[in-house]
Order: C-alpha cells, then sequence, then structure tokens
C-alpha cells in the first residue's frame, strides 16, 4: 500500500513541470573555457556565478526563512526562487502532492524534484547556458511572470550573442537584436518587478529606470578591443571585437559605490540640510529589500566631536500577525525612502549647539540591521558599510 501510494504521489507531483534540457557537454562552463578563457574567468568571479542556494548564505537562509513561516518544504521554496537563481531547473513547479510526499518522507533522492534540485546543470547559478540560451522574450507577459517564465530556450547546442557573423567549430550561434542594441530586455527578465509571496512587488527596476543608459554600460564595463572567442577561425586568426568585460560588477562590489551618490550640505537657520542626488538610471537603494544608505552625521567643535549621529534610509517589512520579515513575505512594506533615479532627496536634521562644523558621510549596505539579524547572517560582506561620498560644512 506504501508503495502504490508513493507510485501515486510520485507522478501527479510531476504534473505542471516543464523539462529544460541541457547538453551534456555544455552543463559545465569549464568547457567554455576551450574558446572563452578570459570571459568564463571574469564570469566565475561574479555574483551571477553565485546565485545558486549553496552559494550565497543570504539566498540561502532566506529560503530556510520562507520554507519555515509558509511550511512549504524547501525544495519547493527552492524551486519557486529558481526562477531567476537557476533558470536552467529542469522540474519547475510542485504541487500540494509532493508537499505531502515530503512531509510523509515518501519524496526519496530519485524523485524528479529532488534530483533537479540537486543537479549539477544549476550549480553554477547564472552560467553561460542561460543568458546565451535565451531564444525569445515574451515582454507582452503579465509582470508577474519572470525569469524562467519570461523566456524561451534555444535547443540544446544552440547559443545566442550579439555578433551577426560569429561562428563556432562547437555549437551553432545565433544573433538576436536585444542583445545589440536593447540589453536592458534581456536583465529585466529578472531584475524587475520582484514581489513577495503576497503580491507586494518590493523591487521593480524596470518601471524606476530612467533615460536610455544601458544597464551593462556599468555592470559589465565600456566596450574594449579583445577576442570574444580565441579560436582562430577568421582567416587563422581570432576575430578581434569590441567587447564587454563579464564579471557583472554590482551592489556588492565596493568600488563601485565611489562617487556612485553627490553630497550637498547648507546651513538654513538652525537646521542642516543633507541633499542627496542621484545621477544613476535606477533608484538607490534597489534591486533587493532591505538594502540600505547609511548617512553618518558628525557634529565637531574644533577637532572634539560632540555628536554624533545615523539616519538609516532602508525598507521594512512586515508579514503575518504583524511581524517583522523579510521583504518575499512582505504582507506591507514601509514608505519607499530611496533616492528616485535622476532624483533628490533632502534630510533636514536640527544643529546641535555648540558645534562649528558638520561632516557627513554616505554609506551604502547590503541588508540593513532587522533583516540581518532576522536571518543570522554571519558573513561580513551583509554589514559592510561601503563608501560612497563624504562632505563637510563650516557652521
Amino acid at each position: 500500500m506504501k508503495f502504490f501510494l508513493f507510485l501515486l504521489i510520485f507522478f501527479t507531483s510531476l504534473f505542471g513541470a516543464k523539462a529544460v534540457e541541457v547538453g551534456k557537454r555544455f552543463e559545465s562552463s569549464e568547457n567554455c573555457k576551450v574558446c572563452h578563457r578570459r570571459i568564463v574567468e571574469e564570469w566565475s568571479a561574479s555574483w551571477h556565478a553565485k546565485s545558486h542556494f549553496e552559494k550565497d548564505e543570504y539566498f540561502k537562509k532566506s529560503l530556510e526563512y520562507v520554507s519555515r513561516k509558509t511550511r512549504k518544504s524547501l525544495n519547493a521554496v527552492k524551486i519557486q526562487c529558481a526562477t531567476c537563481h537557476n533558470p536552467r531547473i529542469s522540474v519547475t513547479k510542485t504541487d500540494e502532492d509532493y508537499e505531502i510526499a515530503a512531509v510523509m518522507g515518501l519524496a526519496d533522492e530519485d524523485d524528479p524534484v529532488n534530483k533537479a534540485v540537486n543537479s549539477k546543470v544549476i550549480s553554477e547559478g547564472i552560467n553561460c547556458v542561460v543568458c546565451h540560451n535565451i531564444d525569445k522574450i515574451h515582454d507582452e507577459y503579465d509582470k508577474s511572470k519572470r525569469g524562467i517564465n519570461r523566456v524561451e530556450w534555444t535547443p540544446s547546442g544552440v547559443m545566442t550573442g550579439p555578433f551577426k557573423d560569429a561562428k563556432s567549430p562547437y555549437h551553432k550561434v545565433v544573433s538576436h537584436e536585444f542583445m545589440r542594441s536593447n540589453p536592458n530586455k534581456l536583465c529585466f527578465v529578472c531584475h524587475a518587478n520582484d514581489r513577495s509571496v503576497k503580491g507586494v512587488v518590493f523591487t521593480d527596476m524596470e518601471s524606476e529606470y530612467v533615460g536610455k543608459q544601458t544597464c551593462v554600460s556599468c555592470h559589465m564595463g565600456p566596450k574594449q578591443k579583445g577576442v570574444a572567442a580565441t579560436y582562430k577561425m577568421y582567416n587563422g586568426k581570432a576575430k578581434m571585437r569590441m567587447v564587454r568585460k563579464h564579471g557583472f560588477i554590482g551592489a556588492h562590489t565596493p568600488g563601485l559605490w565611489k562617487g556612485a551618490l553627490r553630497l550637498q550640505l547648507k546651513k538654513q537657520k538652525n537646521r542642516l540640510l543633507i541633499k542627496v542626488k542621484n545621477p544613476q538610471p535606477h533608484n538607490i537603494p534597489s534591486g533587493f529589500g532591505s538594502r540600505e544608505l547609511l548617512v553618518e552625521i558628525v557634529y565637531k567643535k574644533g577637532t572634539a566631536v560632540i555628536s554624533e549621529k545615523t539616519v538609516s534610509l532602508s525598507r521594512h517589512y512586515i508579514r503575518r500577525h504583524k511581524k517583522v520579515g523579510i521583504a518575499h513575505l512582505a504582507l506591507k512594506q514601509s514608505k519607499d525612502t530611496s533616492i528616485k533615479a535622476h532624483g533628490e532627496k533632502t534630510i533636514r536634521l536640527p544643529l546641535v549647539n555648540g558645534a562649528d562644523s558638520v561632516e557627513v558621510t554616505l554609506y551604502y549596505r547590503l541588508v540593513n540591521d532587522e533583516v540581518r539579524n532576522l536571518l543570522d547572517l554571519k558573513e561580513p560582506i551583509w554589514s559592510k558599510k561601503n563608501f560612497i561620498v563624504k562632505s563637510s560644512l563650516r557652521l
């Protein structure tokens, strides 16, 4: 009887699953190094390469937190988040039958769901066969459909890219317009419309984006003369091209923050006005829930510090029973305090008696204290303050 029940749950749990096949020769980026060594080495140090739950403490502990609070199996939550974090996963949906099997201990390691979650195919996170296997992006779909649910894949062995004359002896090559003239379209497959399980949109970089600047101009850097592929297929030589780096630098990269915002200080009667300007095409903070801008104010008399204050600009989230939670479980969220794209925000503070100067420093932090403590994040990167800009004023 138990075996019959196992078979019933086994097959019904697959309903709605969509297989995504990746040929064995393309499963590992190591195989891509034969022709694309520089690009693969740059990517391997990026956070795209760390999007798998075993390589990112914040992501892993968020999954565990959501699983506990929603009483879903951990694998069900992993598959739900794989939509963007591991979009080449071979099973894209679980149902109540799988949850019953998981609770009863009937979903063994050979279950397709468990095999999909533990597969080597997804262990590299956002790798070559994610971005370079996207054949079509469905902008016409509802905004709630993201990641794997917004794209169509090429057949295994067909790679996409920006160059019309690209060729390879190892795979077919297709050139797509969105990689040449509108790369933002590719970025916003995942980096847009991030919402909680209750439908609260806590990040939407696509709707907040202003201007014609491309995402890759900052996050992949300017085009430089070099080779995309080292294979000598063009009259016995590698093709020289204008290419970008594949390190995908972003909020986790301290050097990117230096000078990212501008700071102006002004005394107005008995108040200090701190104006923060954002020349970037998206809001700051943005990109993920609970990121934080820290405005540190130090009042001095001569060289002596007489008062200090820190202003936090971050969003906070409330889940069931009015309890503090993370963005992905939010029923409600606090007011948006970010600096809008190409916008500015003025913070007004009272002056401190006796102070003859003030020094203001802006920092960026990946996770605010509230969520860092809630998830018990230990790695230093989550609490590190990344310097942006500093300014001082005589009072």
